[in-house]
C-alpha cells in the first residue's frame, strides 16, 4: 500500500493539482495502470456534494495527465457494497469534510477492516488524511464542538498510520472557535502525552511499505508546544 495523506490536493487559487514537494512526480511513480479510482465520501448523505467534488478531483487529475479506466464514488447509496467496491479499485481518494461525520461512515462500512489487506494507492484529503490514523485526533471545527463535553476528540480510524495530521495550518493557525484559539487553547492542551503534525496545503505525509515521511513545511505539536520541523522542499522521516 502507498499513501499520500495531503492537506489539500489543488494549488491555491488555480484549481490545478499541486506539484509542490514532488507530489505529482511521486504520484506518477505509483499511479496504477488502467486505474480504477474510487472517491470515498465524507458525508454519506451529501450526494450532490460528493458527486460535485468527485467530478472536480477527476478533472483536476486528468488535466495533470492522469488517466482513469473507471472513476466512481462510494457513499450512502452504495455503502452496503463497500467491501466489493473497494477491492475492485486500485486507487482510493478519501474526501475532505467533517472528521466525525466521515469517521462514522468509515465505521459503518467497516473500512478499517476492508483495508487491512489492500494493496493499492490511497490519497487522503484533509479529513480523509486525519481519519487515516489509528487513533484520530478530531480537532473541534464546528461551532459548539470545542465546549461540548460530549464531543469525542479521539476516535478509532483506519490504522493506515500512527501519525496524526492537522491540515490547512496556514489558514487556521490563528482561528478562534467557541472563544478558544484552536491551537493555543485546544490542540496544544490536547497534545499533552500525544503528538500531532500540522501541515499547510501543499505538504503531505508519504507512506510506503518501508517508512513514513512528511514532505514540505510541517510543525510538530507535542506536550503543549508548537515547533516548526521543516520547510517547503524539505523532508522529515518519522
Amino acid at each position: 500500500m502507498i499513501c499520500f495523506l495531503t492537506s489539500r490536493m489543488d494549488a491555491p487559487d488555480t484549481g490545478e493539482l499541486n506539484s509542490a514537494n514532488r507530489f505529482i512526480d511521486e504520484l506518477r511513480l505509483h499511479f496504477p495502470d488502467h486505474c480504477r479510482a474510487l472517491y470515498v465520501c465524507s458525508d454519506p448523505d451529501g450526494r450532490d456534494v460528493t458527486d460535485r467534488y468527485a467530478s472536480l478531483v477527476k478533472k483536476m487529475m486528468e488535466d495533470a495527465g492522469f488517466a482513469f479506466e473507471r472513476f466512481s464514488a462510494l457513499d450512502g447509496r452504495n455503502g452496503d457494497l463497500a467491501a466489493k467496491i473497494v477491492r475492485e479499485s486500485d486507487l482510493l481518494i478519501l474526501a475532505g469534510g467533517h472528521v466525525p461525520t466521515q469517521n462514522r461512515f468509515f465505521e459503518r462500512i467497516r473500512l478499517r477492516d476492508i483495508l487491512k489487506d489492500y494493496e493499492g494507492v490511497i490519497i487522503g484529503i484533509s479529513a480523509g488524511s486525519m481519519n487515516s490514523a489509528d487513533e484520530v485526533y478530531a480537532q473541534p471545527e464546528h461551532e459548539g464542538e470545542a465546549i461540548d463535553p460530549a464531543y469525542r476528540r479521539f476516535l478509532a480510524g483506519l490504522d493506515l498510520t500512527k501519525t496524526n495530521l492537522l491540515p490547512h495550518y496556514q489558514e487556521n493557525k490563528d482561528d478562534v472557535l467557541d472563544g478558544l484559539r484552536i491551537y493555543a487553547d485546544i490542540a496544544c492542551p490536547d497534545s499533552v502525552g500525544k503528538t500531532f503534525y500540522a501541515i499547510p496545503d501543499g505538504s503531505y505525509l508519504f507512506i510506503d511499505e518501508d517508512h513514513e515521511e512528511i514532505r514540505g513545511e510541517a510543525y510538530i505539536i507535542q506536550d503543549g508546544s508548537v515547533r516548526r520541523i521543516s520547510s517547503c522542499g524539505e523532508t522529515v522521516i518519522l
